[in-house]
């Protein structure tokens, strides 16, 4: 076995690779629970790929077999309700474990020199994964995949000049046909997933060449021994991945429990509507995206004036898009002399927690339908939301921060 593995490590470096990344790669080693969602995304990230593949065998791409062919999986393939209830829970899952995995980043401030890299890499890999939930969601062509569809590829068509055409190039079609259903399917189960591998390998790349922040936001490289080994650090091998393991069990306890009792949440997950094949003539009562959209959703309904011209469904349009775009130049608004929340002032704890409060509660607001008292509601919150970034360059400058220990704490 040592002549074999001698011998493709002569020709490819693969135990060069594994010291550089896992054996040998020097982690801090006052990671706490926070420090789960990171492995615990590549963990749903292989379930959704294994997944996807199994399922792919059994689904027809086309108008007039995709909703029977679902059927067919959940009905009779040999254990094919399970595969679509690990694929589909574990979508609302992957976003679960994302969210957290960047709340974890904005406390302890991951986004900063020289981390800028890594979290902009994060977030394409965010753009991604939304790109490829929404195609995947029209693949059952229910009632509410349809419809869905519908909505959000016709708010391409307020784009002024461009906005018509493109909304036609993206569905192949003048509406959501099983050309559209054909092209989504391409882009869901062979193009993102590439993109999204691609992306993946790049942040972890990243990552490794600057070193992994901390709770305490202190660069442990600038402590080493005689040995030029981090005074602060431990082999991520063996120690982080049996320390993840914790996280693995933990994990898999709620999304089994989701997935063998409550695999449609209530709706949150598979709404009622998508168990009626799509009809084109038969709109749903509420159309509303799945809950990892809904707050980007509540704060296009936000918008409810026309301005120079151009009308409300275009603004909203663009203060979705802003929503997004704004997350990646998160690093250059941080003017904070410290990273983690622990020593930053209450200007910065409060700005936090307001932001995540706004953010929980327009995902609610997307998800009922709209009236009057919760646009007005929604409107405020989409406020608190860019404000949390638009002052953040004052408010971090003029806070007093706490000193930050010379060693990581535990």
């Amino acid at each position: 076995m040592n002549k074999l593995i001698n011998w493709v490590d002569e020709r490819l470096p693969i135990v060069d690779a594994w010291n550089k990344h896992v054996g040998k790669y020097y982690a801090p080693k006052n990671f706490n629970m926070w420090y789960f969602f990171g492995s615990l995304a590549m963990l749903v990230l292989v379930n959704q790929l294994v997944t996807g593949i199994w399922l792919t065998m059994s689904y027809n791409p086309s108008a007039e077999g995709a909703f029977a062919s679902v059927e067919y999986i959940m009905r009779d393939v040999e254990w094919g309700w399970l595969l679509r209830y690990l694929h589909s829970t574990g979508a609302s899952a992957f976003f679960v474990v994302v969210y957290l995995h960047m709340f974890r980043g904005l406390m302890y401030g991951s986004y900063q020199k020289p981390r800028e890299l890594i979290w902009i890499f994060g977030m394409l890999i965010y753009l991604v994964l939304m790109a490829e939930a929404f195609m995947g969601y029209l693949l059952p062509w229910g009632q509410m995949s349809y419809w869905g569809a519908q909505v959000i590829v016709n708010l391409f068509g307020a784009i002024p000049v461009i906005g018509e055409d493109l909304s036609l190039w993206i569905r192949g079609d003048y509406l959501i046909s099983g050309i559209t259903l054909n092209r989504f399917f391409a882009l869901h189960v062979v193009a993102l997933p590439i993109v999204l591998l691609g992306l993946v390998v790049l942040h972890i790349l990243a990552l490794h060449e600057v070193g992994s922040n901390n709770p305490d936001g202190i660069d442990i490289k600038k402590n080493k021994d005689e040995n030029g080994i981090p005074k602060d650090g431990i082999p991520f091998h063996p120690y982080y991945t049996v320390h993840d393991l914790l996280g693995v069990a933990v994990f898999f306890f709620i999304f089994f429990i989701v997935v063998f009792y409550f695999p449609e949440m209530g709706g949150l997950f598979l709404e009622k509507p998508n168990f009626e094949p799509a009809n084109s003539l038969k709109t749903p009562a509420h159309i509303a995206p799945v809950w990892y959209f809904t707050p980007f959703y509540a704060m296009l309904r936000a918008v409810t004036v026309d301005l120079f011209g151009l009308d409300a469904k275009f603004w909203g349009v663009v203060v979705m898009g802003a929503a997004i775009a704004i997350l990646f130049v998160l690093p250059w608004l941080d003017k904070s002399p410290v990273r983690s929340i622990r020593y930053k002032g209450w200007m910065s704890k409060l700005a936090l927690a307001i932001f995540v409060v706004s953010f929980i509660v327009l995902g609610y607001l997307g998800i009922v339908p709209a009236t009057e008292g919760r646009t007005v509601v929604a409107q405020i919150l989409t406020v608190l939301y860019f404000l949390y970034f638009i002052l953040m360059p004052f408010y971090t400058r003029m806070e007093k921060t706490k000193p930050v220990p010379e060693r990581v704490t535990g």
